[in-house]
């Protein structure tokens, strides 16, 4: 069994041999799993994994016409879900504007949402584009040093030193896949957590829409008949 404190001084041994482009990808992996982590933090506090409950007590509320109590149980709610219904129910009972507008409204919030819920998602894209690419790199680079080194050799060149510097030169290709793998695996499961936010929004939103209290006018009033009035 290795020795645990043995494990660093390895690692820098392997990141030595893999060169430049191993250095990238060990800083590319430390920065993929903070983003990682942060995302995981920055979902939970906008209640991605909470269920809604809070969300879907006052939607029923508001159904029932108790418009008080809607209010009060999204009050002080952080999650993105209780976002929207707020200012879905805020927008209705806006008298400044017609329910077109009101909806126009209410999916421009939702797409705000929906884009914070995005956010440092685009890094994880990159990084599982850039580690497989800068493994690639550093192994064309060490493939070409062990080459170049067997030619200066001649017919003296030893196959064993030949074989040793292929496979350094395939550490960072490993490397590479190492780091994009998990991230890929992060990144799949952040969109599966954003299309269900989606889907809650949408769900969220027509439900107020379509079953306002009626004393929500003016605000629910058909174009036309607000215009005329």
């Amino acid at each position: 069994m290795a020795d645990i404190s043995q494990i660093p001084g390895r690692l820098i041994d392997a990141l030595s041999l893999g060169g430049p482009a191993m250095w990238a990808i060990a800083a590319l992996s430390v920065l993929s799993l903070a983003l990682i982590l942060w995302k995981i933090w920055d979902l939970s506090m906008a209640g991605a994994w909470s269920g809604g409950a809070h969300t879907h007590a006052a939607i029923a509320a508001w159904e029932a016409g108790d418009i008080a109590r809607a209010e009060a149980a999204l009050a002080g709610r952080r999650s993105l879900r209780a976002q929207l219904a707020r200012r879905a129910m805020a927008a209705l009972q806006d008298p400044s504007l017609d329910r077109a507008s009101a909806e126009a409204e209410t999916a421009r919030a939702a797409r705000a949402l929906l884009i914070r819920a995005r956010s440092g998602l685009r890094g994880l894209e990159l990084a599982v584009v850039i580690g497989p690419l800068l493994g690639l790199l550093g192994t064309v680079a060490g493939m070409i040093a062990a080459f170049r080194a067997l030619q200066e050799a001649g017919v003296q060149a030893d196959p064993a030193t030949l074989a040793g510097g292929i496979w350094e030169a395939l550490l960072t290709t490993a490397a590479g896949m190492g780091v994009a793998i998990p991230a890929q695996i992060a990144l799949s499961g952040f969109d599966a957590v954003v299309d269900r936010l989606r889907h809650d929004l949408e769900d969220s939103a027509t439900r107020i829409f379509l079953r306002a209290p009626r004393d929500v006018a003016p605000a629910a009033k058909a174009p036309g008949r607000a215009a005329a009035e």
